[in-house]
């Protein structure tokens, strides 16, 4: 064999060689496992039964109303607090008002039946609302869920539920309102309406390690 053939023949080997080298540098076991993965996020759904908690015709000073109602967590979460704004319009009939008529219609109060529990056996109910005018009431945000007893309800262990309100349950809700009998001349009230929107907000828990 000639030198150039031995030659062409050891460059091949070599060749040859580095490329099973270069080869071997990518050659590697594998495995592939796929996970599947959700985030579905919960729901608030906040329902007030009925949906007019009041509707009175022909009221007159000294007159007492008192209506129950129902808040209902319908959705997957629970509800921390809920918070009750007010809003009101006065429709004057006669158009002879010099004062506002939701400085005379007060809210005695708001009580939430499930958080008073035994609590009415000493006297002391879960009023979240007590003694108050639709007008200040304007500026408040009472929580309608909160478990607001005293202190000797808490010890003797006589007080309701704690604060909130858990997906599917309900609480049981009273409220009684006045108009006013102020001893004086109400007479630019007669006819008039007033028309009172009560909102109620859900909030959600703090969030947690899941």
């Amino acid at each position: 064999m000639s030198i150039k053939k031995k030659l062409g023949m050891g460059v091949l080997s070599a060749a040859l060689g580095i490329s099973l080298i270069g080869g071997g540098t990518f050659a590697y076991f594998s495995d592939t496992e796929e996970t599947n993965n959700t985030f579905a996020a919960g729901t608030l759904d906040l329902s007030v039964d009925p949906t007019t908690v009041i509707d009175v015709d022909n009221i007159k000073p000294g007159d007492v109303m008192v209506r129950e109602f129902e808040l209902i967590n319908g959705g997957t979460l629970d509800i921390s607090s809920i918070d009750l704004s007010t809003a009101y319009e006065v429709i004057d009939a006669e158009g002879n008002n010099t004062d506002d008529f939701g400085k005379h219609i007060k809210v005695l109060f708001l009580e939430n039946a499930d958080k008073t529990g035994d609590g009415w056996i000493i006297g002391d109910y879960n009023d979240v609302i007590a003694e108050t005018t639709l007008y200040d009431l304007q500026n408040q945000t009472p929580d309608a869920v909160e478990n607001v007893q005293g202190f000797f309800t808490h010890l003797l262990g006589l007080n309701g539920e704690g604060d909130g309100l858990e997906a599917g349950t309900s609480d049981q809700m009273y409220v009684g309102f006045e108009f006013v009998d102020n001893g004086e001349d109400q007479n630019e009230f007669q006819g008039d309406a007033l028309e009172l929107t009560w909102t109620f907000e859900a909030h959600q828990t703090e969030g947690e390690l899941r």
